[in-house]
Formats: structure tokens, C-alpha cells, sequence
């Protein structure tokens, strides 16, 4: 799950990593009261969505840049007028881009210089690992990529957590000598792992985190993604969760506990297991298809969950083909052909589908979709089955 930088922010403070004042607001009649709030010098106005590059980005008004930095109140009204209520394009949105319903107003902070300091989890070694470089404001892929010795990587126990030697490791990285900045990245990296453990992030971004001429250091910029299976604990961030900038369908799914995940393609998924979903896709591909989703009903789907999980499918109008492919281990595959045959009465079958069933009752699930009249194409492997679907979508 994503937050909006401003809501990044306030978590931030909680945990005493040093942000520029700030406040966001929703509504045009709310904004000069915000502007007042964070100071009378540079104001910065930002656009709030769940998507990087908003200051190159540009509104489909015309309007160039989500983020402004401005000299007057006045022109921070026109900035934030321009923004709200439309909606803003940038290499992470798509074409389609996002409509901006937030408003972020920041105080401008003196930049002496910029950095970039990130907290994820590391699958390799399945630790945590701290990613910090003296090259912040830039895409750290573009850094890897042109001058990876910029970048310092350490990796944390979580047995032993966040340790001093890990600490001088990544000050060393960055340049850091001053007693007074040292004391601060101490304070702030002790912080900033705290709130990935407690609140069981998958990522916590600093892009840029910034020194000012007085030796201050700050985060600036605040980009977190929480684990989404691990959302029942935190029902405090659970309410930081904005719908509006998720797919209707993802949002549907959520709801029936499907694992759902939309893609450019044409030819839907609908599998029992992330790894089957992943080789599923694969596959498809292999034969010349393009998925359209990545959707998991899990091992213990019902009848109601799979006619859901046909509903989403059929909802997004680039699906041209559907395939099913289950293998029954927990789950029956007498359960699956039902659903399949209950969904096909309460949703109009508009495209190709091909079934592939395996496993725990395959046989009494065949059958009963022989006995059902449905028109679908049965697949004996997997292979067989992405063939099938693939050559029935280009007709």
C-alpha cells in the first residue's frame, strides 16, 4: 500500500526525522489559510499522487510541472489553482495520468546539498538494506547505472537491527564529518529503520534528503510502501489508504481477498497461486500472448470469489481472452468449474476461454463443465492451453 507524501511526512515526524513545515489541503477555499500556515518567504506548491517525476511532469491542461517553487502568496494560489482538480501526466502515471485532489504546501528549505537515502528489503538475503548516495534528485536506477560507485549499500540484521558500524558505514559513503551532522544522520537513520521494522514497510524513500548552509540535515521528499499482508496490525495506517489513486479493480479484488494486478495486456489470468500466476504469464508471453492481469484466487477460493474474479476480469475492456489454469491441491477443482459455471449465468462471456484444470478431483471438474454447455475450450497442459487462448485472441 502507498501514502501520499504529505501523509509520509507527518509519519516521519512521529519517529523525529527532521521535514519541512508543511500542510495539504483538499479544497481551493482551503488554500490560502495553508499558505499562511507554512511562512511568509519561498513557498513550494506540490501536487499529491501515488507517482514520481511530478516536477517534470505535465497536465493535460497544458500546465507544465506538479511541483512549483514560488516567491509570493500569489503565486502560489495561481500554482495550486492550476493543479488541484486536474489531472497531471508523468513517466510513472502513463498516459492517462492522475488527477490531482491534494494540494501540498511546503515551506522552501535552503539546499547546501542533496542526497539519497532509501530503506527496503534486500531478496537475496532477505534483510533489510540501507541504499544511500551522494547523487540526490536523480532516479537511483539512472545512478546505478552510469556511476555505481556513488552508491553505498548496507545490509541490516534483523536479528541485531540497526547497529553503530552500520551507521558510520553509510556517513562514510556520504561524505559526513562534521560532529554535529553526524549526530543528526545518527538520530535520523535510527529513526528511519524504527518506522520501517514497527510499521512493517516494504520501502521507505528519501529522494532528496537535503543539508542546508546551517548544517541542518532534512528529508525533503518522503516516497513509502507499506506490506500490504501485513496491514492488519497497523489499522492506523490502514486509514491512510487513498482508493482514488488505485485501480477500480485492484480496489474490488482487495475486497473478495483476491490477488489482483493490472497489466497492458490482452489475455486474462485467473490461477490458483502466485508462482503458477508468474509462470502462467510467462507462458503467454513464450507463445506470443500479453497478460492483461495477474489474478491469484488463492488455495481456498469459493464459488462467489471465482464469479467475482470473472466479473473484474470482464471489466477491462483490452481483455480479448481469458485463461484458467488450476492446479488442485487444497482447492477442488469441482470448485473452480462451478464457479466457473456460476459466473458464466451472472456475467455475459464476451471473449475466448480456455480451462485447463489438474489435480484434487479434475476429473469431476471436467465433467461437469463437459455437462454445462458452456462454450469454452478445454486444455490439456499448460503449454496447450497458452497455444490455444493465444491463437483464439487474434481471431
Amino acid at each position: 500500500m502507498n501514502i501520499h507524501e504529505y501523509q509520509a511526512k507527518e509519519l516521519f515526524s512521529q519517529f523525529g526525522i527532521s521535514v519541512p513545515a508543511g500542510k495539504a489541503v483538499q479544497s481551493a477555499d482551503a488554500f490560502e489559510e495553508a499558505i499562511d500556515s507554512v511562512g511568509s518567504g519561498k513557498i513550494v506548491v506540490k501536487s499529491q499522487i501515488h507517482a514520481g517525476g511530478r516536477g517534470k511532469g505535465t497536465f493535460t491542461t497544458g500546465y507544465k510541472g506538479g511541483v512549483k517553487v514560488v516567491d509570493t502568496k500569489e503565486e502560489a494560489l495561481e500554482a495550486a489553482n492550476a493543479m488541484l482538480g486536474n489531472t497531471l501526466v508523468t513517466h510513472q502515471t502513463g498516459p492517462a495520468g492522475r488527477e490531482v485532489k491534494t494540494i501540498y504546501f511546503t515551506e522552501a528549505s535552503d539546499i547546501e546539498k542533496e542526497y539519497y537515502l532509501a530503506i527496503l528489503l534486500d531478496r537475496d538475503s532477505s534483510k533489510p538494506v540501507i541504499i544511500a548516495s551522494t547523487e540526490g534528485g536523480m532516479d537511483i536506477e539512472e545512478v546505478a547505472e552510469k556511476t555505481p560507485e556513488k552508491i553505498t549499500k548496507v545490509l541490516i540484521d534483523p536479528a541485531t537491527g540497526i547497529m553503530p558500524h552500520h551507521k558510520r558505514a553509510i556517513a562514510f559513503g556520504l561524505g559526513f564529518s562534521a560532529k554535529e551532522q553526524l549526530k543528526q544522520l545518527d538520530k535520523l537513520l535510527s529513526g528511519l529503520y524504527k518506522f520501517f521494522w514497527d510499521k512493517d514497510c516494504s520501502m521507505v524513500e528519501i529522494n532528496p534528503l537535503i543539508t542546508t548552509p546551517a548544517g541542518d540535515i532534512m528529508a525533503l521528499d518522503a516516497k513509502v510502501n507499506f506490506d500490504s499482508n501485513a496491514l492488519y496490525r497497523h489499522p492506523d495506517i490502514v486509514t491512510l489508504r487513498d482508493l482514488g489513486e488505485e485501480d477500480e479493480k485492484e480496489v474490488k479484488a482487495s475486497e473478495y481477498n483476491l490477488s489482483y494486478i493490472a497489466l497492458d495486456g490482452n489475455i486474462a489470468c485467473l490461477v490458483n497461486g502466485a508462482g503458477l500466476a508468474m509462470s502462467t504469464m510467462d507462458i503467454i508471453k513464450h507463445f506470443g500472448g500479453n497478460p492483461a492481469n495477474f489474478l491469484d484466487v488463492g488455495g481456498g477460493a469459493n464459488e462467489e470469489q471465482v464469479t467475482e474474479a470473472f466479473r473484474i476480469i470482464l471489466s477491462d475492456p483490452n481483455v480479448e481472452g481469458i485463461l484458467v489454469n488450476i492446479f488442485g491441491g487444497i482447492m477442488s477443482c469441482k470448485t473452480i468449474a462451478n464457479g466457473i459455471i456460476a459466473a458464466a449465468k451472472n456475467v455475459e462471456m464476451t471473449v475466448p476461454l480456455v480451462v485447463r484444470l489438474e489435480g484434487n478431483e479434475v476429473a469431476e471438474g471436467k465433467q461437469l463443465l463437459a455437462d454445462s454447455g458452456l462454450a469454452l475450450t478445454p486444455a490439456d497442459s499448460l503449454a496447450d492451453a497458452a497455444q490455444k487462448i493465444v491463437e483464439l485472441a487474434k481471431k
